[in-house]
Order: C-alpha cells, then sequence, then structure tokens
C-alpha cells in the first residue's frame, strides 16, 4: 500500500507535469513517462466509465474511489493544476526575459528523455526503426507550423482543450504548443490571468472529453503494440527538440492590435522577435507565427552582435538532462510500488 510520502512524491510529479505543460513546447507526458506512472496514468483514466458512477451508487464511495485509483488522481492532479497555474505566469517572464536559458534546459531534459524512453523498448526490428523515425518526422513537421490567430468562440475553447489534452499526455508533444498553433494559447493566458471562469471552464470541458477518449485509444496500443507506441513516442520526443532549440530566428508574427500578419524584416533590422522586444521593453505588440532555428554564431550576426549565451545554454542543458536522472530515480523506486 502507498503511504503518506509515496502520493506527496506523485504531486511532486505533478508539479513537474504541469510546469512543463505551461511551456510551449515541453510535454508534461514526457515528464510523467520518465517519472515512472505514465501507463498508471493511463490505465487510471481509461478505466473511468459508466460502470464506475454504478459502482458509487452500488457499493458506495470507498469502493467507488478504491476502483478510480482515487488517490493517486488526486495527489497528480492537485501538482499538476497547482505548478500549471502558478508556472505559467513564471514561465511567460522566464521566454520573455531569459528565453534561451529556459529554453536549454528544456532541451537537455528532452535529450535525456530520449535516451530513457527508447531504453524501454525490448526488441529493435526495422519495423521499430521505421515508426520511430515516423514520430520524429510528425513532430517536426508540427514544430514547423505557422500559429493561427487568437480565437475566442466558444466551441473552438472546447475543440482546442480536447485536441490539446491529447498532446500533453502524449511524450514529446507539447499541448501548450498545440495551443499556440491553434490560436488558443493567448486566449487561455488571459482567461487564466483574468480569472474569466466561462472560458477556462469551456476550456476544462474540452479536456475532459478528449482526455476520457484518447486515454483509451492509448490503453489499447500499450496493450497491444506496446514496442511499436514506445517508439513512435520516442520519434514524438526526437522530432520535439526543434521547437525547444534554445536560438532562433523570427520569420513571420501577428500584429495584437490589427491580427495583420507580416513579414519580421518589416518591423525590426533584427533577427529575432524576442530580441527586438526586449530592447524595446514590451512583449505585447507582436506574436510570433513562423520562426527557424539556427546555429549560435548565425543568432549573433542576426541580431548585431547580441550574446548567444553559449556558455551558460551548455550548463543549464546538462541541468536539464541530470533533472530527469533524478526524476527516473524516483520513478523507478516507486513505480512498482501498490496502489
Amino acid at each position: 500500500m502507498r503511504n503518506l510520502k509515496d502520493y506527496f512524491l506523485i504531486g511532486i510529479k505533478g508539479m513537474a507535469m504541469g510546469a512543463a505543460d505551461a511551456v510551449p513546447g515541453v510535454s508534461g507526458g514526457t515528464i510523467a513517462f520518465i517519472a515512472g506512472i505514465y501507463e498508471e496514468l493511463i490505465e487510471t483514466i481509461s478505466n473511468v466509465n459508466l460502470n464506475l458512477f454504478k459502482t458509487l451508487f452500488t457499493k458506495g464511495f470507498k469502493s467507488f474511489w478504491h476502483e478510480l485509483n482515487g488517490n493517486f488522481i488526486l495527489a497528480l492532479l492537485s501538482g499538476i493544476i497547482i505548478s500549471f497555474i502558478t508556472f505559467m505566469r513564471i514561465a511567460k517572464y522566464l521566454l520573455e526575459h531569459h528565453p534561451i536559458y529556459i529554453w536549454s534546459f528544456f532541451f537537455g531534459l528532452i535529450i535525456a528523455s530520449i535516451f530513457l524512453v527508447a531504453k524501454q523498448i525490448t526488441k529493435w526490428r526495422f519495423s521499430t526503426y521505421l515508426f520511430l523515425l515516423i514520430g520524429a518526422v510528425l513532430a517536426f513537421y508540427i514544430t514547423t507550423l505557422p500559429a493561427l490567430g487568437s480565437n475566442n468562440n466558444a466551441l473552438f475553447l472546447v475543440l482546442a482543450g480536447a485536441i490539446a489534452i491529447c498532446a500533453m499526455i502524449l511524450p514529446g508533444i507539447s499541448g501548450s504548443f498545440i495551443l499556440v498553433i491553434l490560436g488558443a494559447y493567448k486566449s487561455l493566458s488571459d482567461a487564466i490571468h483574468d480569472w474569466d471562469f466561462k472560458k477556462i471552464a469551456l476550456f476544462a470541458l474540452g479536456a475532459l472529453i478528449g482526455l476520457l477518449s484518447f486515454s483509451r485509444v492509448l490503453k489499447w496500443f500499450f496493450k497491444h503494440y506496446h514496442n511499436t507506441t514506445l517508439a513512435i513516442l520516442t520519434g514524438f520526443i526526437f522530432g520535439s527538440l526543434n521547437k525547444v532549440w534554445p536560438w532562433k530566428t523570427t520569420a513571420l508574427v501577428m500584429e495584437q492590435d490589427t491580427g495583420r500578419i507580416i513579414d519580421f524584416s518589416e518591423v525590426s533590422s533584427l533577427g529575432t522577435l524576442n530580441v527586438y522586444q526586449q530592447k524595446i521593453g514590451n512583449f505585447d505588440n507582436y506574436k510570433i507565427v513562423l520562426e527557424k532555428s539556427v546555429l549560435p554564431n548565425t543568432f549573433t550576426e542576426a541580431n548585431i552582435q547580441t550574446e548567444a549565451h553559449l556558455f551558460a545554454a551548455i550548463l543549464f542543458a546538462v541541468l536539464g538532462f541530470l533533472t530527469i536522472y533524478l526524476l527516473e530515480h524516483f520513478g523507478n523506486k516507486h513505480k512498482n510500488a501498490p496502489h
């Protein structure tokens, strides 16, 4: 049986998942996988059905809570919600003022994730490599998609919640980044900032629908095609590296006031939107629509000798890499605990 310390650690893992999902480009599913709770999470979510609620009325709350794996869900969700709401504001500051540092940290974190997820594949065959490649190409393609304009339509927010939650529970695919692509990230972050409960509730409804549906699909794939599923997920994580690469140049931006999409060269002679916004002290006038990963020296040249912080970036990447091994240590220690 799990004790209070076990559930506290699950809550900490939930906080790590929430913090990761608050950053557009990093998946909380990756953290769950490395922390040793991913398959239990998918299993628990997929078991939520009408029979579970029948148990509530026929056998009482205690039996219902046990079948739900309620203590696990409560500890994990508490950590995710607290961290996501808190870290979303912190992430906004870090992405605006120290983007190279935070992206480097997550780049190292994802590099470590690739190795740790891949080593769980028991048999490497041609099909395994093929599905890994398919996953990597698909994830890379997603990271190159231009973002859509902001949309506050009620049905759209429900749909965005459903799609994003599927991404959030997939290692390698960031739910927040999917929200950016869909044009819903700003709508949600504004709703959280302004405590707009109607928009938050619409997003949550979509997330619930997506979560209950997609978890069953994942459970089936893990049961029938375990190695293939792991190969695709490893590919997803590998392909997502493009999104978290620390050095970018900006191609297209959207004017916040008009919604007009223009070449960034029309805005500034600098190569990167964030560098320009730091110089003028305004982070809300334009939003990135399309960007490109470049080498540190190219970043420096494109931004008129702006420091690329290469040494610090390497240190943060190493810190991210080591963080994953710490999570895996706790995951291996507790993932076989009875529940």
